[in-house]
């Protein structure tokens, strides 16, 4: 077949991208990293592929042999996560000590991170999108004495106008279950799905919020309630489950962009989708990047053509393919670095919360991840009354600490998958204390999170490894990231309005708060940006519709594109701006 796209990646950048192009008859090939994991609906036994060990494996132990900090620690994979010996990525701690991590890699499987995330799926509010304009003349910001944040601050290349009608496409396409009374963003169309009924012990954060004056709606979530029409699906029951957040799901109803967008083509003549295919490298001529190298399912080298090619592999990995190419081709290094940029300004979130042991005891085993979510701390008045440069959005984990295997997920989290470790070695928890601990956790703790801007800094960034290899002997990917006094700034001030919700939900003990600003900075979740879009090739990687500035027919279409990192989880956005550059590539096409 003679491809005119070639899509890297099938996650939340990619499969928008080829849900609009098949569907207009245009021949598209998709490569994936990962294997095809289909849910019982799929199947013709009604069995899932899901091990439910997708991001937890507790299989055999497996030690850390690269020469790096944490030589020797112990560590554990699942069959979507690669061997960390094999494929690692690396980070510098601290202290400047460089430490393999887990962390950053989202999932490797058709659907990517949306076969695992909890389905979190807030828009972006419209001050997101220009935070430049609206920190230009201010003079109240804290925390900021160098002026990082007025000078590093970027509007994205288009407002939130351009972008809302491909929020709705997503929302109808996708399949979300939401309100929308009390949000500040606004809507077009609604095509959310009536949620399920709250957990009872979301209705402590109701009270809390309401108490506060912080108006609230129900968290918008990837996963249908009632059925499907635009991918076919049907919901047969009632089921409710906290394993929704960080495990495939197995009947299909989380959102995922295989059951949602690629599985509705797998049968057009025009659509291949490959599972099990590394991509190594780009090759180019001149503008043009003429063709894909990968590695199939047997590890044999084979490449692929088509007129455009998208890349879409989450953003770590994009800005390593990109710079791995480059790194084998002077004339490709010299577009795409031609402004060294690329994997400058790595994002993720300024993000965290509190907990705190509620009244009475509750079954949480039976909930989706969230219940509410409220935007009063989004506002322009909450900002400027707090010094802040951007704002967040606040929504309650309600499956928190449901069953042990998400109470071992958070105590004690580190950048190794280690399931249980944090018990073996936290000597205070054990015997009678063991179950008191426990008693005192399942079905009585409530969390409180929040997700807002990180302040974009250049030094923070991907790099290929000096040392540290791949076992195909590719440089594996370095992120250098730390954290801005203002994020640090805006943690504190968000995490302390988590608390005066638990506060005000009558909390039995005194919150414990936090932002996450420690070693491991908290990649593995929302990995963003690195391979910015904007008006002006001086001073981004990408032009305004994700086309790389010095190529003609290479676009980027995950996280990585993102000038700033939004007030709330990416994935709808990500699919959104997917959605808008498949018809930028149909008009072109």
């Amino acid at each position: 077949m003679q491809f005119d796209v070639i899509i890297i990646g099938s996650g939340a950048g990619g499969a928008p991208v080829a849900h609009t192009l098949v569907n207009a008859g245009k021949a598209v090939l998709m490569l994936e990293k990962g294997p095809l994991l289909k849910p019982q609906y799929q199947d013709p036994r009604g069995l899932s592929d899901f091990k439910r060990d997708e991001l937890f494996a507790t299989g055999p132990e497996k030690i850390l042999n690269l020469d790096l900090a944490n030589r020797g620690a112990s560590f554990f994979s699942s069959h979507i996560e690669p061997d960390l010996n094999d494929e690692p990525h690396v980070y510098r701690d601290a202290q400047g000590s460089d430490r393999a991590t887990i962390e950053g890699y989202t999932a490797q499987v058709v659907g990517g991170g949306t076969q695992l995330y909890g389905g979190v799926s807030l828009r972006f509010s419209p001050l997101d999108l220009a935070l430049a304009s609206f920190n230009q003349e201010r003079s109240d910001l804290a925390d900021d004495p160098g002026g990082d944040v007025k000078r590093e601050a970027r509007d994205w290349p288009m407002d939130y106008a351009a972008l809302e009608p491909y929020y709705c496409m997503a929302e109808k396409l996708v399949g979300i279950n939401g309100t929308r009374a009390n949000q500040i963003k606004p809507c077009s169309e609604d095509h959310y799905q009536t949620p399920l009924a709250a957990n009872p012990i979301s209705g402590l954060i109701a009270q809390g919020m309401d108490a506060l004056g912080m108006k609230r709606y129900r968290t918008p979530l990837a996963v249908i309630t009632r059925d499907h029409a635009p991918s076919g699906r049907k919901v047969s029951s009632d089921a409710r489950t906290a394993f929704v957040n960080r495990y495939g799901d197995p009947l299909g109803y989380k959102s995922n962009t295989w059951v949602a967008l690629l599985s509705p083509l797998a049968a057009r003549p025009n659509f291949e989708l490959r599972p099990n295919c590394a991509v190594t490298h780009l090759d180019a001529s001149g503008p043009r990047v003429t063709r894909v190298n990968y590695r199939d399912a047997g590890g044999a080298a084979r490449s692929a053509e088509a007129k455009v090619v998208v890349v879409a592999c989450s953003a770590i990995e994009s800005v390593r393919l990109l710079k791995l190419s480059a790194a084998m081709d002077w004339q490709f290094d010299r577009r795409i670095e031609s402004n060294g940029l690329l994997g400058a300004y790595f994002l993720t979130h300024s993000f965290g919360g509190a907990d705190a042991r509620m009244p009475g005891r509750y079954d949480k085993s039976m909930t989706l991840d969230s219940d509410w979510a409220t935007d009063f701390c989004g506002t322009e008045s909450f900002l400027k009354a707090n010094g802040l440069w951007a704002g967040a959005t606040i929504y309650n984990n309600t499956s928190d600490r449901a069953l042990p295997i998400s109470l071992a997920r958070t105590h004690g989290a580190q950048d190794l998958d280690n399931i249980w470790k944090a018990f073996v070695e936290d000597t205070s928890i054990t015997g009678q204390r063991m179950v008191q601990f426990l008693d005192e956790s399942f079905g009585t703790h409530l969390s409180v999170t929040f997700m807002a801007n990180q302040v974009p800094l250049r030094s923070n960034r991907i790099e290929l490894h000096p040392a540290v290899r791949d076992k195909w002997g590719r440089p594996a990917a370095y992120i250098v990231k730390g954290w801005h006094a203002h994020d640090r700034r805006l943690m504190d001030v968000m995490a302390e309005q988590c608390a005066k919700i638990l506060r005000a939900a009558g909390a039995v003990d005194e919150p414990s708060k936090g932002g996450v600003y420690h070693d491991v900075s908290r990649i593995a979740n929302h990995v963003l940006g690195g391979a910015r879009f904007g008006a002006h090739p001086d001073d981004s990687v990408l032009d305004p519709d994700c086309k790389a500035w010095q190529f003609d027919n290479l676009y980027v279409t995950d996280g990585s594109f993102m000038p700033t990192s939004g007030s709330g989880n990416p994935t709808l956005t990500i699919q959104a701006n997917a959605f808008r550059v498949g018809d930028v590539l149909l008009n072109r096409l």
